[in-house]
């Protein structure tokens, strides 16, 4: 008797900063979704695909949710409860460091209202005693009725064989949706950017929070040779963001390119030259438009 196949999608949910992204780029193999160590790195949703020989998962990593303060927060927020309501299983992700917190409860007053299976992960297991992880799993046993509670190492790899092997075995039985190369549904302008985007988040730390977009304005191939020309426009909130960003003799920029050129080389496989500069637009995080522009746009289902 023919194996039957799984197929179906998966949200991964949580607090900014308990290591979604860490898990999507381990499972998948590859980078797709940018890391930070600075909460709502995740602004879109980025889909994932994992194919094997008898199933394929589509995780969905959303924008970890909070409380919104402005129309981008707003944005980030629906889209991750939207998810909620389209998937065949949930990961609601903690981090094991830092325990039950107030955005927890907010995220759990959610799922109270979602049907689909819900598993809570607790991610970094690594960073503590395995005695303090006991008391954690029986905290939020008690706010919900999970699945099944599973801890992993996304960083070191740990028990996350195990948590694909469940995770596969809640699927419904479907249809292949993607080609089995496949790893994301993002187009390769949206991954460039948001490379270019990580690496002014690691680059200028406190300085520059969330108030930069990154906008492609082009990208094609050079006539002259293999390589690929990409021009690219760093958007910020105020003058003295762009200084930052620039830096002295416009050495923090040019860090930024280098760094970002090396991911995006990876990406595309070839030779990329990479031009960059920084853009004023004044309060865009709270203009509709803008939002828009930059590629905050709520799919339509």
């Amino acid at each position: 008797m023919e194996e039957q196949f799984k197929s179906g999608f998966v949200a991964i949910i949580g607090r900014p900063n308990v290591g979604k992204s860490t898990f999507m780029n381990r499972v998948i193999g590859e980078k797709i979704a940018i890391m930070s160590d600075k909460p709502q790195t995740t602004r879109n949703k980025i889909q994932g695909v994992l194919t094997e020989k008898d199933a394929q998962m589509i995780f969905i990593d959303t924008p970890g949710i909070h409380k919104p303060k402005h129309k981008l927060g707003d944005f980030m927020v629906n889209v991750a409860e939207n998810t909620l309501n389209e998937v065949d299983a949930i990961m609601f992700m903690i981090n094991a460091e830092e325990g039950y917190g107030r955005g927890d409860q907010f995220i759990i007053d959610r799922l109270q209202k979602v049907n689909q299976p819900v598993f809570l992960i607790v991610n970094k297991i690594d960073r503590v005693h395995p005695d303090q992880l006991l008391p954690l799993i029986d905290e939020y046993r008690e706010k919900l009725d999970f699945e099944e509670i599973i801890p992993i190492s996304a960083l070191e790899g740990n028990n996350v064989d195990h948590l694909l092997g469940v995770l596969k075995s809640h699927l419904p039985e479907g249809p292949q949706f993607y080609p089995e190369d496949h790893i994301t549904d993002h187009p390769e302008r949206f991954i460039v950017s948001e490379l270019i985007r990580e690496k002014v988040l690691h680059l200028t730390r406190e300085e520059i929070p969330h108030s930069i977009a990154v906008v492609i304005e082009t990208i094609k191939p050079r006539e002259d040779s293999n390589a690929v020309f990409i021009q690219a426009a760093i958007i910020v909130e105020r003058k003295s963001q762009k200084g930052i960003i620039i830096g002295k003799q416009g050495s923090m920029l040019k860090e930024v390119g280098q760094r970002a050129r090396k991911d995006i080389e990876a990406l595309l496989g070839s030779k990329v030259f990479l031009e960059l500069w920084v853009k004023v637009q004044k309060d865009w995080r709270n203009r509709q438009i803008q939002l828009s522009d930059f590629g905050y746009k709520e799919e339509e289902y």
